[in-house]
């Protein structure tokens, strides 16, 4: 049964206004070009709970966080890659994951203030995070929404141009199919409090930019899984990215790939970031796999 939280989602998603970039293509243009105008901060929250140490790089073209346990030696890297439309700056549910992570998986997790629309397009990012997991050992990506595209993009070309295969890539309710041409679509998106495909579309072409629809880089769910190491994805059924998370789940089946499909009836985009009993079971799983994980290969 739905907790009570989480049916009280769509009133606060209207509460709050968090709904309005996505209700048409006019509201997100309005939407991009405000960020645009008005950077958001994007530090972590001057409490974050679990106490991790943050240090901050400046030596890079981004800001990269790495959020490490306390009194514990990290036995692996994590990439966390936020979400938030490819226009949104991260936030503290975000960063409380990361803490969360890093400190119950006894994980070294980076964050990346990766550059954001309408300057940033995927030619660009994807390729960078690629770069910086090539840098470490039994690395996993993880991403939420718009940074589920990124980490699972990145996983691709980490196979195809590195011969990596990653130990795990979780995530979470991810963009898939930046054509969003599933049909099933259609008949989600009436219940979809938050997302609305003529928004998400608008976001989706200009982060695209000029490369093509079907390119691994901006549309994972097109390209070959075989070969993957084990994937972890959550997708609840009130959101329109889920029909394509169900494709995810078959395809990946169908090509030998392990994974593990969550999917929480009546439940909304990015379900595990919630404060709501589903998703602190989920953000339980997620740390689970991750410090549950093995090593990763090469080909």
């Amino acid at each position: 049964m739905t907790s009570w939280r989480s049916r009280a989602m769509p009133a606060l998603l209207r509460l709050t206004g968090r709904h309005r970039p996505y209700a048409s293509a006019d509201a997100a243009r309005a939407h991009m070009q405000q960020r645009a105008a008005h950077p958001q901060p994007f530090g972590p929250p001057p409490r974050l709970r679990p106490k991790v140490t943050i240090t901050l790089q400046h030596g890079s073209s981004w800001p990269i966080y790495t959020l490490t346990p306390p009194a514990s030696t990290p036995e692996l890297t994590v990439i966390y890659l936020h979400g938030g439309g490819w226009v949104n700056e991260i936030t503290s549910r975000h960063w409380q994951l990361a803490a969360q992570i890093a400190h119950q998986a006894r994980a070294t997790v980076i964050v990346p203030i990766y550059p954001l629309l309408p300057s940033a397009t995927a030619a660009e990012v994807v390729p960078a995070v690629v770069e910086m997991a090539t840098q470490h050992a039994d690395v996993y990506l993880a991403g939420d929404s718009a940074g589920g595209q990124i980490a699972l993009s990145a996983t691709l070309l980490l196979r195809d141009e590195h011969g990596v295969v990653l130990p795990g890539t979780v995530l979470i309710s991810p963009a898939l199919d930046l054509s969003l041409s599933n049909p099933a679509i259609a008949s989600v998106e009436p219940t979809d409090p938050w997302l609305g495909r003529d928004a998400v579309q608008f976001f989706a072409d200009r982060w695209r930019g000029d490369l093509p629809v079907d390119d691994p880089r901006v549309s994972p769910l097109a390209a070959e899984l075989t070969g993957l190491g084990p994937l972890t994805v959550f997708s609840g059924t009130r959101d329109i990215l889920n029909p394509d998370a169900r494709l995810l789940a078959e395809k990946a089946a169908a090509a030998g790939v392990a994974i593990e499909y969550y999917e929480e009836p009546g439940l909304l985009h990015v379900f595990p970031l919630t404060p709501t009993p589903e998703g602190r079971a989920a953000r339980r799983i997620i740390v689970e796999r991750i410090g549950g994980g093995t090593e990763s290969t090469r080909r």
